[in-house]
């Protein structure tokens, strides 16, 4: 999610720290739903990935097509809370694991577990990445304007905070607290100065590595928009115990 004038988008800025846009998306789409693809080269690429990755490295991959607009039809799936759920992101800089915060977040982490195990994710981007603040994925447009084509509502505590490695869903600032569609982002600051309005997924508990390695990437503009090198999701994969 980017403020690009030069762009058709429909997304505003929601704060200003320093000279960082923070802005959120999540958005959703009503048009028809297209079928993940993973080009050849990307699932190349990422299979080395693992170990660029140790040097903090990205592989090099050719940036997918974006899928557009999507109309997945709303989750009535639930996780149990009694079991650790693990979702393992496959990038071109390293797979990124993410514990499920279900008992704290048991609709939206039901919701991205829904996604994940459709596919959703797979070949799509982290599209936005802002230094040291955060890095944004998971939109089927691939610039911050879309979603699944439905969203969830569920409030954070009041007293949560974002630190580094919190995942949770983005949404525009015009939403309600805690609505997310399927655009999530992680916490590459020590503490996002963020208002508890943004729906919680889990936390990193292994890829660190990669999002450091995302987090430096340069961008465009610079210090806050898409990354001059692609960083695509080739696979997501949800498991649990």
């Amino acid at each position: 999610m980017l403020a690009d004038s030069a762009r058709s988008r429909r997304l505003a800025p929601m704060l200003f720290i320093g000279a960082s846009v923070l802005m959120s998306a999540c958005g959703s789409s009503s048009s028809s739903t297209s079928t993940p693809v993973t080009s050849t080269s990307t699932r190349v690429a990422v299979a080395t990935a693992r170990s660029k990755a140790q040097t903090g490295a990205c592989a090099s991959v050719s940036a997918p097509a974006p899928k557009g607009p999507q109309q997945v039809p709303k989750p009535t799936l639930s996780l149990d809370a009694r079991k650790r759920y693990l979702v393992a992101l496959n990038t071109n800089c390293g797979t990124i694991d993410i514990r499920l915060a279900v008992s704290a977040a048991p609709r939206t982490t039901a919701s991205f577990a829904y996604l994940v195990a459709r596919g959703f994710y797979n070949g799509l981007t982290f599209h936005r990445v802002a230094a040291g603040f955060v890095i944004q994925g998971g939109d089927p447009n691939g610039d911050g304007s879309g979603g699944p084509g439905y969203s969830v509502i569920e409030p954070p505590p009041s007293n949560t905070s974002y630190t580094r490695g919190t995942v949770a869903m983005a949404k525009t600032s015009s939403d309600p607290a805690g609505a997310s569609g399927s655009q999530f982002f992680i916490v590459t600051a020590t503490r996002a100065p963020l208002p508890p309005d943004y729906a919680l997924v889990g936390q990193v508990v292994g890829g660190m590595t990669g999002v450091n390695a995302i987090a430096k990437l340069p961008t465009d503009p610079p210090q806050d928009g898409a990354p001059k090198s692609p960083v695509v999701i080739s696979s997501a994969r949800l498991s649990s115990s």
